[in-house]
């Protein structure tokens, strides 16, 4: 079913700024980080159309909000089957990492959805958490940590391993594509589609890896000493990690700048608006923009 009730109030705090130091080698000048709401449970997964719309999961409350281009903020899907991590397809269908049941989705701009995977080599998937759609062919990377959930019957993982699974455009059913870490988290690659970044957050490590013309991985690299929950990348190359506020490496795996964002955990960020110059920021149950002099990447 999809909501398209504005709520009244939603935008009642949107006059709150807090300064940003630290964050000038990316944020515009004098830009401070503004609230847009605070009235969720725990934010997660943005990700920005064609138009410059953000769509975000509030997990806990089982709802994808989208907060457009002109500022509105309203429900796109309730129930939306525990959505987490978010991405568009060249399409335009929302892809939705849906660990009520450990799916793959695939949500029209209807708010029709179509299940893409429920789990590797018969066994269920731990728990899609994010993922990246490539540009260049339309092939999907994700994240499949375990985290117990609450809204769960079952008390243990089917899978040994959490990994990093691919499905190929058409394919039935995703393969294996990246093993060895210890809980992946945040993805997200290049726009040419040649690398990919994987944060093992357990690890508190970032990877990139190689992309091979047929989807495959190769040639893992340790790119920062830092994990992440969720990441973006902007046209510059650098690269945005989340957690305690957001830090921002260079693509050389400088750290750059770190926005302070109010709150204990900063889950996840995109781009946002029709130029992709404002860095659209979850944090648990609050989201915040901040202007950039930086393009960004969807």
């Amino acid at each position: 079913m999809m909501v398209s009730l504005l709520l009244a109030g939603a935008l009642a705090a949107a006059d709150t700024t807090y300064p940003a130091p630290n964050a000038r080698a990316v944020a515009a000048p004098g830009a401070q980080l503004t609230l847009v709401a605070k009235q969720f449970k725990f934010t997660e997964g943005p990700a920005v159309d064609r138009a410059g719309n953000v769509f975000f999961t509030d997990q806990p409350n089982d709802k994808i909000w989208k907060y457009s281009t002109d500022g509105r903020l309203t429900v796109f899907l309730s129930p939306s089957g525990r959505a987490n991590g978010l991405d568009f397809d060249a399409k335009g269908n929302l892809l939705a990492c849906a660990d009520a049941q450990n799916q793959l989705w695939s949500i029209s701009p209807a708010g029709k959805v179509t299940v893409l995977a429920d789990g590797f080599e018969q066994h269920r998937f731990n728990g899609p958490n994010d993922l990246w759609v490539n540009p260049k062919g339309g092939g999907i990377y994700f994240t499949d940590p375990y985290y117990q959930r609450d809204y769960w019957t079952r008390s243990a993982p089917d899978l040994a391993a959490q990994n990093v699974y691919y499905l190929a455009p058409g394919a039935p059913a995703p393969v294996l594509a990246a093993d060895q870490l210890r809980q992946p988290n945040g993805i997200v690659g290049t726009p040419d589609g040649r690398q990919l970044f994987v944060a093992d957050i357990q690890a508190n490590k970032t990877y990139r890896y190689q992309i091979g013309p047929d989807g495959r991985l190769s040639n893992r690299q340790l790119f920062v000493e830092q994990g992440s929950d969720g990441m973006a990348l902007d046209s510059e190359g650098n690269l945005y990690l989340t957690g305690q506020g957001v830090t921002v490496y260079s693509a050389q795996g400088q750290k750059i700048a770190h926005i302070d964002v109010p709150g204990a955990w900063t889950g996840n960020v995109c781009f946002a608006g029709k130029d992709l110059k404002t860095l659209f920021i979850t944090a648990s149950e609050a989201v915040y923009t901040l202007p950039l002099r930086v393009k960004g990447l969807r």
